[in-house]
């Protein structure tokens, strides 16, 4: 009895084709369900940009000014028209003890620097943001000192990225 159950279980009935047309639909509406999904996320994302139109990506624009801001021996500061090396800046107030190193950190959540980041007529971009200045010592301490703007532009034309701090005022 046992062998006759399992020819039962297992014998095709005939409405097999139905079932595969089905699942065929189910996986067609799934694909095109997903590239629809992917297109508009796409069109939506806020960190997209045009390439060619401003010479560098959005996202490598934001990194690029990251990375020129944490490179504090080449940052400098605008004041007074002129260009002042944020280390001379600080050390006129109070010289660093050896082994001290200056740090400046973009102060902003992801979502307000890519709206801070904007296109500029003929192609680059520019970012102006708040920036954290503080001095690490050797020790681990942290003298935070206060917060500049920082601007950072992209020149199509040229390839080159900038970033400088500013004085408040300036």
């Amino acid at each position: 009895m046992l062998g006759s159950d399992m020819s039962e279980q297992t014998k095709t009935t005939g409405h097999g084709s139905a079932g595969r047309a089905l699942l065929w639909v189910a996986i067609l509406l799934s694909v095109t369900l997903l590239g629809f999904v992917t297109a508009t996320a796409v069109r939506n994302n806020p960190i997209y940009s045009d390439r060619e139109a401003n010479g560098v990506s959005k996202y490598r624009f934001i990194e690029t000014c990251k990375e020129l801001a944490a490179d504090t021996e080449a940052l400098t500061v605008g004041a007074a028209g002129q260009s002042i090396p944020l280390k001379t800046l600080i050390e006129q107030s109070a010289p660093l003890k050896a082994g001290d190193t200056i740090h400046a950190d973009l102060d902003a959540e992801p979502a307000q620097i890519i709206k801070a980041t904007q296109p500029v007529d003929g192609g680059g971009w520019t970012l102006t943001a708040p920036a954290t200045v503080a001095v690490h010592s050797r020790a681990g301490g942290v003298n935070t000192l206060g917060q500049l703007p920082l601007q950072c532009a992209h020149d199509k034309k040229t390839g080159k990225t900038t970033a400088q701090l500013s004085l408040p005022g300036q």
